[in-house]
């Protein structure tokens, strides 16, 4: 099953019962609202320097934010036809004992 999106996240559990716009939550991280607009749509991903921001506007870790981030990159490149063609052609490596 696919995890749920930053965006999704952002959305549905901190913005959305804290009656946030993307408007204020863009001036609250000190960023242009198009930087919150895309991270809602799942066009931007969540880099440390913005989990860091997440996680001091809404009192959660930076590591919650990098962890879903993560969560979904894996499950996206797992499902991807053309990663898997790439994750194919890996050789694994033989080491002596």
């Amino acid at each position: 099953r696919r995890p749920a999106s930053v965006g999704e996240i952002l959305v549905e559990e901190f913005m959305g019962p804290l009656g946030l716009t993307q408007g204020a939550l863009a001036e609250a991280m000190g960023v242009q609202r198009k930087h919150v607009n895309e991270l809602c749509n799942g066009r931007r991903a969540v880099t440390a320097p913005t989990a860091l921001i997440l996680a001091r506007v809404f009192g959660n870790s930076a590591d919650f934010w990098l962890n879903t981030q993560r969560r979904m990159d894996l499950w996206e490149a797992i499902h991807s036809p053309k990663e898997a063609e790439r994750i194919a052609r890996a050789k694994p490596l033989t080491f002596a004992a």
